[in-house]
């Protein structure tokens, strides 16, 4: 082979490999996969999704939200926001639709299914959106974006199982950006120790025997377990928290 064709083939090979190696590394860049919608959803998502969110979880973003398979991720998954669009040019919009996970949940290769509210979102039209929700499921690209809830800061909802002093168990809600609570942790605010939570079950934390008085909670955030941050609100939970009770954390952690 002549020199001038090898470089050739040297230059194209190693632009290949450029271009390879940015998709797979890429943050911005779009997955492609397939989507169903939930059957049984009129409108938004469901009560008992197993991010353990609620009511809130069915209700959160309008109702635009979704059960995930492999981005679940044994719950750390909850809470994160991810671009949907469908990729069929003649019904579905560019701009797609911007989905929240409350839930986990697989269909036939599917990594997400959505509340019908959102599936419908997709479309470019009305007309367009009665054309895609009786298909079922759909071919999909999805990327994962910052949560935005405007006037809105992270709020600490205690769970009903929780008993006071014995146990405590909460979810966060409101949780903007990219990154993901890795870990939390409870701490006394006059001794200021502290105390690392277990997760239970998809979004939530818990702990036998929390310290007394007024608790300050710290939150991990990170991007794939590098970029840590801790960030610590500027409310306590008070000494008298009741299960059931919400608690503003006064900040919005939209790194």
């Amino acid at each position: 082979m002549a020199p001038l064709q090898v470089l050739s083939v040297f230059i194209a090979s190693f632009i290949f490999m450029q271009t390879l190696g940015n998709s797979q590394t890429c943050p911005d860049c779009f997955t492609r996969s397939r989507a169903a919608h939930y059957p049984n959803s009129e409108e938004k998502g469901t009560e008992t999704g197993s991010c353990g969110f609620g009511t809130f979880g069915a209700t959160i973003n309008g109702g635009d939200v979704s059960a995930a398979s492999e981005l679940y991720r044994n719950g750390l998954g909850c809470g994160a926001c991810y671009q949907v669009r469908c990729t069929d040019s003649n019904y579905c919009s560019d701009k797609g639709v911007t989905v929240v996970v409350t839930d986990q949940g697989a269909g036939d290769r599917t990594d997400f299914i959505l509340s019908q509210r959102a599936f419908a979102r997709m479309a470019q039209t009305t007309d367009a959106a009665a054309s895609i929700l009786p298909l079922g499921v759909v071919d999909i690209e999805y990327r994962r974006v910052s949560c935005t809830y405007p006037d809105k800061n992270i709020t600490i909802k205690i769970e009903e199982s929780s008993d006071n002093p014995h146990y405590l168990a909460f979810v966060i809600w409101y949780q903007q950006g990219k990154k993901d609570i890795t870990a939390v942790q409870l701490c006394e605010t006059q001794n200021f120790v502290c105390k690392l939570l277990d997760r239970t079950r998809g979004a939530v934390w818990t702990t036998t025997s929390p310290p007394r008085g007024p608790l300050q909670i710290r939150m991990l955030l990170s991007v794939d377990d590098e970029d840590e941050t801790w960030v610590v609100p500027v409310n306590n939970i008070p000494e008298n928290w009741k299960a059931g009770d919400t608690y503003d954390s006064g900040i919005q952690a939209d790194a």
